[in-house]
Order: C-alpha cells, then sequence, then structure tokens
C-alpha cells in the first residue's frame, strides 16, 4: 500500500520512441515511390487471367478424361479443400447479410465454372472468353462515369475485333453456355466486392467455393456420377489445375477489388480475351489474324485507361 504513495522513479533523459504513423492503404514511406493501389490492383487482376488462361488450356486434358461437369468439380473441390484447410472461416463471423452475400456469390462461381466450361468444349478459347467478356463490359459500363464511360466502347470494339462474329458460323449452344457464364461474371464481380466489404481476409473466398464444390458435386452426382471413380486417374492434374484456376485467381481478384472500382475492374477484364489469344497462339499453335491482333491492342488500351482512373476512394 505504501508504495502506491511513494513518487515515481525519476530515469534519466534518452532518445524519444517514436511510432511509426499509418499510411493509408498505395502509400509509401517517405523517399520511397508512391505506390498507386489502382497499379496494384490492375498488376493483380493481370496475374489473376494470365492463371485463368493457363488453367483453361491445362483443363482440356480434364474435359476428356471426366467430362465438363467433371473437371468443373475437381476443380472447385481442391480449391475449397485448399482455403477451408488455410482459412477455416466460423459462422460467427459471418453477420447475416454477409453470409447471404457469401452464399450468393457461390452460385455465381459454380455457375461460371460449369457454364464457361461447357462453353470451352464447344468454342474456340478465345472466342467464348470474349464472349464471357460481356459480363464484366456490362458491369464497366453501369458503373463508370465521366469519360471513362468511354473505355468498354473502346474495349467492346476490341471484342468484336477479336471474335470476328462475320467470319463464320458459331455453335448457338456454346454461345448460350458463354452467355449464361457472362452474367455469372457480372455477379461474381458485384458480390465480390460487396463481400470483399463486409467480412476480412479469405473467410469469404473459403465459404463461397465450398458452396460452388458442394453445388457442382450435387450436379455431377446428377449428371455423370461415373465421374468419382474416374477422377482419381487425374487427380495430380486436378490439383494442378485447381491451383491455376479458381484457387489462384480467385484471390488475386478478390484482393484486386479491394484497391478498383468495380467499373475498372470490369474494363481490366477485357484483357483476358487478347490473353486467350496468346495462351492459344502458344499452347495451341493458332495463329491471330491482323482484325484480331488490332482487336488486342484496343482491350489492352482499355486497360490502361482502366488502371489511371479505377482507384477506390
Amino acid at each position: 500500500m505504501t508504495d502506491l504513495l511513494l513518487p515515481a522513479p525519476v530515469t534519466a533523459p534518452g532518445p524519444a520512441r517514436l511510432r511509426a504513423p499509418r499510411r493509408p492503404l498505395g502509400r509509401a514511406p517517405h523517399g520511397a515511390p508512391r505506390r498507386s493501389p489502382a497499379r496494384e490492383g490492375a498488376a493483380m487482376a493481370l496475374v489473376a487471367m494470365t492463371s485463368v488462361q493457363l488453367g483453361l488450356a491445362l483443363s482440356v486434358g480434364l474435359i476428356d478424361a471426366i467430362g465438363v461437369v467433371g473437371a468443373a468439380w475437381l476443380r472447385l473441390s481442391v480449391a475449397a479443400l485448399v482455403l477451408l484447410a488455410m482459412v477455416r472461416p466460423q459462422r460467427l463471423h459471418f453477420p447475416r447479410g454477409a453470409l447471404r452475400t457469401t452464399i450468393a456469390l457461390g452460385v455465381a462461381t459454380a455457375g461460371v465454372s460449369l457454364l464457361f466450361m461447357a462453353a470451352v468444349a464447344r468454342l474456340p478459347l478465345g472466342t467464348a472468353t470474349a464472349l464471357e467478356f460481356l459480363g464484366a463490359l456490362g458491369v464497366a459500363a453501369l458503373r463508370s462515369r465521366g469519360p471513362a464511360r468511354l473505355l468498354p466502347l473502346l474495349a467492346l470494339a476490341g471484342v468484336v475485333l477479336l471474335t470476328e462474329p462475320w467470319s463464320g458460323t458459331v455453335d448457338l449452344v456454346g454461345v448460350g453456355f458463354a452467355l449464361g457464364s457472362a452474367a455469372c461474371v457480372a455477379g461474381y464481380i458485384l458480390l465480390t466486392q460487396r463481400a470483399n466489404d463486409a467480412v476480412e481476409g479469405l473467410s469469404a473466398l473459403a465459404l463461397s467455393l465450398t458452396v460452388a464444390a458442394l453445388l457442382t458435386t450435387v450436379v455431377t452426382l446428377a449428371v455423370s456420377p461415373a465421374t468419382f471413380s474416374a477422377a482419381g486417374e487425374v487427380l495430380v492434374l486436378g490439383v494442378v489445375a485447381a491451383l491455376l484456376l479458381p484457387l489462384v485467381p480467385f484471390v488475386l481478384e478478390m484482393m484486386a477489388l479491394r484497391r478498383l472500382t468495380t467499373a475498372a475492374f470490369g474494363t481490366l477484364m477485357a484483357l483476358e480475351p487478347a490473353i486467350a489469344l496468346l495462351v492459344g497462339l502458344v499452347a495451341l499453335g493458332q495463329v491471330p489474324s491482323p482484325l484480331a491482333v488490332v482487336g488486342m491492342g484496343l482491350v489492352v488500351a482499355a486497360g490502361v485507361g482502366a488502371t489511371r482512373t479505377g482507384a477506390r476512394v
């Protein structure tokens, strides 16, 4: 008790301990080059899109072995198991509204995977990717303001030149699958940003991938139950494909949408048909036409514009 009445000991003066001030996102320390959130987000989106196309090229072997539905199921299931082991999301961490958003995101993710894999089985990779991009383009067109509204139009012109719809007949069923995937992509972009704003970390992504995996499991049981017995033969290929698509891209896209507006992200997705064209050239020997090269230039220009105008505020 008497210790409470004694004066505090006097210590020799020494150097003051300063606490480093907190820096907002994208701001570098004094003297270091400043990092732009828009450029960081654009870089993440670019790596994600490249990973998607490489994963799709690798998934061709999966489709041949276990079919379209089986390939989507195996990739989503492996990705969900990996994220669940890493994140272990708990029900209490999700407010009611965030839980509904995350479940809806899982439904959209399953739709993108199933419908786009079905489109790729019927259409060239570049064509299917360009049609799927229309969903992201719609988000960009609805959310853009001012001069940035012209960027989706520039990207659309590039997509038309990339696909050359006047050059010949197209599988209408494949087109329908790709357009359905485009609608799911639009929902995926909007729901991902809402989930990001409501839940920290990767818990929302882990839960949404789990929902998507469960949905594709039900579809696989109904459509092709023999897939489960054949999946063991291509398990290693499925694990690698799952890392390239969807695990790495979805993580990067979720991080990118924390730095970009949905309009900018949607416009940046215009780069994906061009990346698909390059992957087709390198991996499949598909030589692009001169018009396709011009279209690639247009979508790249739209993507560059998105990086300059798309930071979230």
